[in-house]
């Protein structure tokens, strides 16, 4: 407090300020540096990894298959994920006791579930169920009845793996962030007769996205990563597509390389949707703070 102080009365002083040296931060800095540069060189000389067949397979259209189902199973399990999630996030905190206890229930079953072992049992759903029959109870009229097997194929069983294993986590997220609004906002919508989900679409959500975005957009990263697994059940995704090369030419580290090089430019894209998603909303944080609200201008009559 004291050594605060002195550089504040200096500085208003017009005194010049004792330099402070950080020798700490800076032999820090320079052991990181040098043991990156060493990472890379190893790297970059090593004579076991060809990278010739790096920048060969890099473009390869077997790898940009696996690259583009890819990126279709991870956004379209996110969006199951993020719909189902919203509505286990709503049940959870309905009045209604059986949804409630319903919609934990299934949060808790499928957090506590591997998701491999999930993607092996859609996959082998067939020996469970032969067929998948839909009819009217009661009538013995069969409306629909498919092979199983023919209904849950690679795509299916990895979509069902990861989509519902994600509506758990994203039910807690969206939750969180319905949980962080301020109980008044709502108080003040029923007092303006607005209806239950005309509150959660005008008031709640909004307000709680800023807190939803950032902990979805990291599941959406995750969510990419763990699409590798779809290789388990034969569903051709970047990974298996890297792997059908390598079983044939044996160049397995300069495979892994590529699918390693398309993981991370995939991931760098998401960071960076990311980061320019919250700059937006903070920004429109920012400009709120300044002008009043919806519900404000409504009580005040400035709407």
């Amino acid at each position: 407090m004291v050594a605060t102080d002195t550089i504040d009365t200096a500085r208003v002083a017009g005194l010049p300020e004792a330099r402070r040296y950080h020798l700490g931060r800076w032999a820090i800095s320079i052991v990181v540096l040098v043991l990156i540069a060493s990472f890379i060189r190893v790297l970059a000389t090593n004579p076991n990894l060809d990278w010739g067949v790096v920048g060969e397979y890099l473009f390869n259209p077997t790898v940009l298959d696996g690259v583009k189902n890819t990126i279709v199973i991870t956004v379209l399990a996110q969006l199951i994920g993020i719909v189902g999630g919203l509505l286990l996030a709503l049940a959870r905190l309905s009045a209604n006791p059986v949804l409630r206890v319903g919609a934990s229930g299934y949060i808790w079953l499928f957090r506590g579930i591997p998701v491999l072992v999930q993607l092996i049992f859609w996959f082998n759903l067939g020996l469970v169920f032969p067929s998948l029959t839909l009819g009217i109870p009661g009538t013995g009229i069969t409306l629909v009845d498919i092979p199983t097997n023919s209904a849950i194929t690679p795509f299916v069983a990895v979509l069902l793996g990861l989509g519902l294993n994600e509506m758990a986590y994203m039910a807690e997220i969206i939750r969180g962030g319905l949980l962080g609004v301020p109980p008044g906002q709502r108080e003040a919508a029923a007092s303006l007769g607005m209806t239950p989900l005309q509150t959660l679409r005008k008031v709640t959500l909004p307000q709680a996205t800023k807190l939803i975005v950032p902990p979805t957009s990291n599941q959406l990263i995750i969510m990419l990563k763990i699409s590798a697994l779809a290789s388990v059940v034969t569903y051709q995704d970047l990974l298996t597509s890297v792997q059908l090369i390598y079983s044939v030419n044996l160049r397995t580290l300069e495979l892994l390389t590529v699918a390693s090089i398309w993981y991370v430019a995939l991931t760098t894209l998401c960071t960076i949707g990311q980061s320019a998603l919250e700059r937006r909303l903070g920004k429109s944080s920012a400009v709120a703070h300044h002008q009043p609200g919806l519900l404000a201008r409504l009580f005040t009559g400035r709407a």
